[in-house]
């Protein structure tokens, strides 16, 4: 028969085993003390590729959701953004004596500016809201949602590009360096209007499959850096590549217009308004679509989201 102790005597409890000093979890519970939370892993590294299609989907129903008084705000703020990261590219390209190729690539690295203050303040942007296809073909965002967000995005996103043009446009920063960065943004704006309807199109495929492939690594990344580093290579590849981005177009030809009857250029312009709505804007529109929302967001719903059960 096992003794009691004697009152006021030290009571040895038994030893505990190797797991259950490493685990507090794995510990005895008392009775008297909270039971210890089980361990969960900490994870440093970004998320895995199939789970950034399932944090893609769940975003792109709340996009769709949102009311349209915020997501035409927030529209309007991408717009603007855009276009600040396009100012900032017409700057660094102008007067530059690097060469084609480097002055192109850091006019794209410049202009990441844009889409690091859509993806890290916010904002809502219609390129990159093409992937909100993901939803919508697992069934959990309907068309008439899907077209409501694209329509008020994409005329927000007109809204705020265009009033960042004339506030620039106003504010004479075009006459930097005696009008130089005016005359870099015309050529850049006539080069636009002036490309076919086919070669356009294409080009706003490519440009808009590297601008979701660069929303598509933000939704891996865990912090504001890998964000950032997540951008920059996709958006300077596209600008430095000479692909065409519909709301970066919303600045770029709209500022021509307003500024090329102040400079002294040679030869006749092709810059009118009916040539950029139709020359550019509306096949560039067409290629970003097919590249965001087939090229990229069809995709990789195909790979990863099509044999998950639909949303009843």
């Amino acid at each position: 028969m096992q003794r009691s102790p004697k009152p006021g005597s030290l009571v040895h409890a038994p030893a505990l085993p190797q797991s259950a000093i490493d685990d507090p979890a794995a510990q005895p519970f008392d009775g008297v003390r909270a039971p210890p939370a089980p361990r969960t892993e900490l994870r440093m590294d970004g998320y895995m590729p199939a789970e950034i299609a399932g944090r893609v989907e769940d975003v792109g129903v709340k996009k769709a959701q949102m009311d349209m008084a915020t997501m035409f705000v927030l529209a309007v703020l991408a717009g603007a953004f855009i276009a600040l990261g396009a100012a900032f590219s017409t700057v660094a390209s102008t007067g530059s004596t690097l060469g084609f190729g480097p002055t192109r690539a850091l006019a794209g690295l410049v202009f990441s500016l844009g889409l690091i203050l859509v993806v890290v303040a916010g904002a809502e942007l219609f390129t990159g809201n093409n992937l909100i296809t993901l939803a919508w073909a697992s069934k959990r965002v309907s068309c008439f949602a899907l077209v409501r967000n694209w329509v008020v995005v994409f005329a927000g996103n007109f809204v705020g590009a265009l009033a960042t043009a004339g506030i620039v446009y106003l504010s004479g920063q075009w006459k930097l360096n005696n009008s130089a960065v005016g005359a870099t943004a015309v050529a850049l704006a006539e080069a636009k209007v002036q490309l076919p309807f086919v070669e356009a199109l294409f080009r706003g495929v490519l440009c808009n499959a590297l601008v979701c492939l660069a929303v598509w690594l933000c939704f891996g990344a865990r912090t504001t850096t890998d964000k950032i580093l997540a951008i920059v290579f996709p958006i300077s590849a596209f600008v430095a590549c000479g692909f065409e981005h519909s709301v970066a177009n919303m600045y770029f030809v709209p500022l021509a217009l307003f500024i090329r009857p102040e400079l002294n250029l040679p030869g006749e312009s092709a810059l009118s308004w009916p040539a950029f709505l139709i020359n550019n804007l509306l096949p560039v529109t067409i290629g970003n679509i097919i590249g965001g929302a087939g090229m990229v967001g069809a995709v990789y719903w195909f790979v990863y989201l099509r044999k998950k059960p639909a949303a009843s």
